[in-house]
């Protein structure tokens, strides 16, 4: 017994010690909370521009439909995107002061629509509170398909292929807005491939989706 209460005593500052810092330190538990909206069928209106040609810029409109099998995985079924093109003054320019030719192949390589599908990948999904007095929901997902890109030549129908990045934010259970950058790589012909960037902004409606 004697023997049993001296291992006591020389244990106890131990145990009260790791005790102590079990409270102070309790340990960590997360949690992964539900998706607060989900998306099902979504019809997208955009409106965006094509930045990069020197001779001219385009403002888009753009319309999809989009089917979600899941709150990752999605086909964007079709899209289409018109493009109304205004000339840069570097081509106003070059046809005043060089003489040349509106014809030129340079000046027709401007985009005038283009029809395509994707399939979507949604990795990211969270949440962040804004000014401590909102929480705003946004998930961030990845795009890839196939395109036909009308543009100004007369064998103008041209395949390419899209590839592209976005992020979503939920205003609630039945819209979102959409912000997509994506890039339209077009086998021109003749070995030539023309790159057609795309940024686009617009609203989103879900329909048949639960909470």
């Amino acid at each position: 017994m004697r023997y049993a209460l001296l291992i006591l005593l020389f244990l106890a500052p131990g145990l009260a010690r790791a005790q102590a810092e079990a409270l102070e330190n309790p340990g960590s538990v997360s949690a992964i909370q539900e998706r607060q909206y989900r998306m099902h069928h979504e019809l997208y209106l955009g409106v965006g521009v094509l930045p990069a040609d020197a001779f001219y810029k385009g403002l888009t409109g753009s319309v999809s439909y989009t089917y979600h099998f899941s709150d990752t995985f999605a086909w964007q079924v079709g899209r289409g995107t018109y493009s109304y093109n205004i000339q840069t003054s570097l081509r106003r320019q070059l046809e005043r002061d060089f003489d040349v030719a509106p014809t030129a192949s340079a000046f027709e390589d401007q985009v005038q629509w283009m029809v395509g599908s994707d399939l979507v990948w949604s990795p990211l999904y969270g949440k962040t509170a804004v000014l401590n007095s909102s929480v705003l929901h946004f998930e961030a997902f990845l795009l890839g398909g196939g395109t036909v890109v009308k543009i100004d030549r007369q064998d103008g129908f041209r395949p390419a292929v899209n590839l592209g990045l976005g992020v979503r934010m939920f205003s609630g259970k039945t819209v979102s807005f959409r912000l997509d950058v994506s890039n339209n790589v077009v086998f021109a012909g003749a070995s030539r491939i023309i790159n057609v960037p795309v940024v686009q902004l617009g609203t989103a409606f879900n329909f048949g989706a639960t909470e």
